[in-house]
């Protein structure tokens, strides 16, 4: 099976301890974000995960801890966009994050990292122009570390209207336009563009409009085939294979301002406070009433016979 750590909430770079000690006492605990008291319980035995997947706009506090993921398949999807502070308040120095990435990939592989530009916004500071500008030398600093790009154009949710209410639609004809060029870009750094969950408008460009985060990019990582459960995207538009995510929304402080996962600030600071390293669960701990699912794992590896 595959166990999912990037959905809600950015754990390698602020969880990254506690993390470690959930695979040191093999198990983690993870509410059911619309009825709390619904509790599952994954085991995490590498018999019975086969991989990890990671999404972070930083890597590195997990790289202290990389020897406990030895056993375990891997897949990560670092983000480096080209926003300052005034829109990722606190997201790493962007040059460091590339020789993040780059010491990442030197650890589990060009096939087990990807990287991820978005989502895309135009604003009058953020151009089309800039964008590409930015993008492509991004991709020149990482040739040869990732065979993977994706990018999204930002989706406005009522939550995202609040706190980033400049924020824009991106038209269609400016969504072609940076596609287009930056798959010939990608294609140049020997990486295929995946737009996520934008349709199939940039595939006669050479786009790979098929999902960034399928079960063929889990096998590819782990090098064995994978026979998965059926399973829908996050959303219908989203054709990645999404299961099990051990994270909790209104977490992350990265405090991004397009972030669908986080409430307003302060919210996200007070559930932060709640975080133990040593609990099984990434916020609190068990709590009277709670309802405890032992999640029926098995792994999902064909072995082959030839």
């Amino acid at each position: 099976m595959i166990i999912n750590t990037g959905q809600r909430t950015d754990i390698p770079a602020f969880y990254a301890e506690w993390f470690a000690n959930r695979l040191k006492e093999g198990f983690v605990c993870v509410r059911n974000p619309y009825y709390p008291e619904q509790v599952s319980r994954y085991r995490l035995d590498p018999s019975v995960v086969d991989c990890i997947g990671f999404c972070t706009k930083n890597p590195a506090p997990m790289f202290p801890h990389m020897d406990l993921l030895k056993p375990y398949g891997q897949y990560w999807f670092v983000t480096i966009t080209p926003y300052g502070r005034d829109v990722e308040p606190n997201v790493k120095d962007k040059h460091q994050l590339i020789e993040d990435f780059k010491k990442l990939s030197g650890i589990v592989g060009p096939d087990s990292v990807g990287w991820r530009f978005d989502p895309i916004f135009i604003t009058g500071k953020y151009s089309e122009e800039y964008h590409l500008r930015a993008f492509e030398k991004i991709a020149a600093a990482l040739d040869g570390c990732t065979k993977t790009a994706v990018i999204s154009f930002i989706d406005l949710y009522a939550k995202v209207r609040r706190s980033f209410p400049e924020a824009k639609e991106v038209t269609k004809e400016q969504r072609l336009s940076l596609g287009k060029e930056m798959v010939k870009i990608a294609a140049a750094h020997g990486m295929t563009l995946k737009p996520c969950a934008e349709g199939d408008d940039l595939a006669p460009f050479g786009a790979d409009c098929g999902g960034c985060m399928r079960i063929g990019d889990y096998e590819k990582a782990i090098g064995k085939r994978l026979e998965a459960p059926k399973k829908r995207g996050a959303r219908a538009e989203c054709a990645c294979y999404l299961s099990c995510d051990i994270g909790a929304y209104n977490t992350c402080r990265h405090l991004c301002k397009y972030c669908y996962a986080n409430a307003e600030p302060s919210v996200v600071l007070a559930q932060s406070r709640r975080h133990d390293v040593t609990s099984p669960f990434l916020i609190g701990n068990y709590e009277k009433g709670d309802v405890i699912n032992d999640v029926k794992q098995k792994s999902w590896i064909i072995e082959d016979l030839t």
